[in-house]
């Protein structure tokens, strides 16, 4: 039997969409890196439920895009390529202005202190240095715009969105932090001064700079089964 995933403490008897919020967590955390195998042992045993409950939550996972699985491998955390980066954060720059502005012409009651509330716990994780809580929130920061917009679609769009940008990071980023300490603030302030259209210009910019410390424009390098395969046609000589 393969030993229990050591990331996630002992979860007793949880629920498949408790499953998946902590699988995102840990994501968010760069606790789970991109390309890294999960069983559906490991995780039943982890969180001490059936590998049916598992079997759900890996499943779903898997239609967002979040997990991969593949015959005879099984299933691993996705590693979006370059290619596919550039098209997530395309889809963002499309929604994710127009979300700021539906903030800013009017934002669900208590919509505004739930953001202030979390703006204060990215500024405290900064201040700490805990740049694992600093990373899952600076993600989460997106996410509670579109559940403050009280969209559930455009909420389980972006929870895809956010965590493939993620894994991304891990992968394709060379500097510590993705998100400049004061976007986020000067976006929230545009969005509680009713400025809608300067807040969609500084998502947008905000978005521009995340895709810049990216390195987009670099080739994905070649896996080692693409050369087997290239191999395999002729293409490549011994």
């Amino acid at each position: 039997m393969e030993p229990s995933l050591p990331r996630f403490q002992k979860a007793h008897g949880k629920s498949e969409a408790e499953i998946r919020r902590r699988i995102l967590q840990a994501i968010f955390e760069m606790r789970l890196p991109p390309g890294e195998r999960l069983t559906e042992e490991q995780l039943a045993e982890t969180f001490e439920v059936s590998r049916t409950v598992v079997r759900q939550a890996i499943a779903r996972l898997a239609q967002d895009g979040i997990l991969v699985k593949m015959p005879n491998i099984g299933t691993t955390v996705a590693a979006p390529t370059r290619k596919e980066t550039r098209d997530i954060l395309a889809v963002r720059k499309m929604v994710e202005p127009d979300i700021v502005r539906m903030l800013a012409a009017g934002t669900v009651s208590g919509g505004l202190e739930r953001i202030d509330a979390h703006l204060a716990k990215e500024k405290a994780a900064r201040n700490e240095g805990d740049r694992g809580t600093l990373v899952r929130l600076t993600g989460e920061f997106h996410l509670l715009l579109a559940e403050v917009a009280g969209n559930h679609v455009l909420t389980r769009l972006m929870t895809g969105l956010q965590t493939l940008t993620c894994l991304a990071i891990l992968l394709y980023a060379e500097q510590d932090e993705a998100c400049p300490p004061d976007e986020h603030r000067r976006i929230a302030e545009s969005i509680a001064a009713g400025q809608g259209e300067r807040g969609a210009r500084q998502m947008l910019e905000h978005l521009q700079h995340v895709e810049v410390d990216l390195h987009l424009d670099r080739p994905d390098p070649a896996s080692p089964i693409s050369d087997t395969i290239a191999w395999l046609r002729g293409k490549s000589e011994e």
